[in-house]
C-alpha cells in the first residue's frame, strides 16, 4: 500500500461525510433489525465511497455494511495469492449516536490485501479529526504521529468496550462487562468501534474490546492501533481474525494480558 491508495481513500472519506454532515439534520431512520438502526445517511455514504473507490481502483474488490455486500470474496478470505486487494467500509459506524446527534460516530475504510489489513482512514466529522495508518509507516492524526499509552495496570485504565444490539442482561456480554468494570479504573460505552480503536491508538483509552462487530467496523481500526503500537489479539487470546473480529486492543502487552484474563472468567461464547 502506498499513499495513493491513501489519498483515494482519504477523498473517499470525505465524500461520506459530507452525505453524513448534509443529512445531520433530516436523516430518514429506518430499523435492519430490533434496535440495530440504519438511515438515508449511511447509504448515500457508502454510494459516494464506493464510486470513488471503485473510479480509482476497478479491479478492487468491495465489501460495505449497507446494501448487501457484507461478504468478501472467497478468494480473498481464504487469504489466496491471486486475490485482489479489498476495500473495507463502514460508511457510518456508530449509526445510533448520529440518529441522536451524539458525537462518536465515524467514517471507516480500511483495505486488505496479501491476508492483512494494509491500510485504515477513519473520519470523524464532528471533530475534523483524520486518523491515518498504512502497514508499516506509523499511525497519525491529523498529521500527528500517534502513539497507544504506556498504562500497565489494569486498575489504572481507562477502557471501552462495544454490545451488539438488543444485549441481554444474562449475556456473556455483560458478564465480562461487570468482570472488567470491578477491576479497572472506568470503562466506557462510546458506541463507535472504529473511533474506540483510534483513541487506544492515541493514548486515550487504555484498552477495548469487542465480540459482537463485523469486519467493516474494525478494518481501519486494526491497522491504525496496530501501527500505534498497541497490542491486538482475539477476545480468547487466539490470534485476530480480520474477518471475524472478536478481539481486545491493549496499549500495551502487560495491561493487555491482564485484561484478557478478565475477559476469560466469562469466556462462554455469545
Amino acid at each position: 500500500m502506498d499513499n495513493d491508495h491513501l489519498q483515494v481513500a482519504i477523498e473517499a472519506a470525505r465524500a461520506g461525510a459530507h452525505e453524513l454532515m448534509s443529512r445531520w439534520d433530516n436523516r430518514v431512520v429506518q430499523e435492519k433489525g430490533p434496535k440495530d438502526l440504519v438511515t438515508d445517511a449511511d447509504l448515500a455514504s457508502q454510494a459516494a465511497i464506493r464510486g470513488i473507490l471503485e473510479k480509482a481502483y476497478p479491479d478492487y474488490a468491495f465489501v460495505g455494511e449497507e446494501e448487501g455486500e457484507n461478504e468478501p470474496p472467497e478468494s480473498v478470505a481464504q487469504g489466496l495469492s491471486d486475490a485482489p486487494p479489498c476495500w473495507v467500509v463502514d460508511p457510518l459506524d456508530g449509526t445510533i449516536n448520529y440518529v441522536h446527534r451524539l458525537q462518536s460516530f465515524a467514517v471507516s475504510i480500511g483495505l486488505y490485501a496479501n491476508g492483512k489489513m494494509r491500510l485504515g482512514v477513519i473520519y470523524d466529522p464532528t471533530r475534523d479529526e483524520w486518523f491515518t495508518a498504512i502497514d508499516g509507516q506509523g499511525a497519525h492524526c491529523n498529521g500527528r504521529v500517534m502513539k497507544s499509552s504506556d498504562c500497565t495496570a489494569l486498575d489504572e485504565s481507562l477502557l471501552a468496550c462495544s454490545f451488539r444490539a438488543g444485549v441481554t442482561a444474562d449475556s456473556p456480554e455483560v458478564s465480562r462487562f461487570v468482570s472488567v468494570l470491578e477491576a479497572c479504573r472506568s470503562l466506557r460505552r462510546l458506541g463507535s468501534c472504529a473511533l474506540n480503536m483510534c483513541y487506544v491508538a492515541d493514548g486515550r483509552l487504555d484498552g477495548y474490546w469487542a465480540t459482537n462487530v463485523c469486519a467493516w467496523d474494525s478494518a481501519a481500526g486494526t491497522v491504525i492501533a496496530r501501527e500505534a503500537g498497541a497490542t491486538l489479539s482475539g477476545y480468547n487470546s487466539e490470534p485476530f481474525d480480520d474477518w471475524n473480529p472478536k478481539f481486545c486492543v491493549s496499549s500495551t502487552t502487560e495491561l493487555h494480558q491482564k485484561l484478557l484474563s478478565h475477559l476469560a472468567e466469562s469466556n462462554t461464547s455469545p
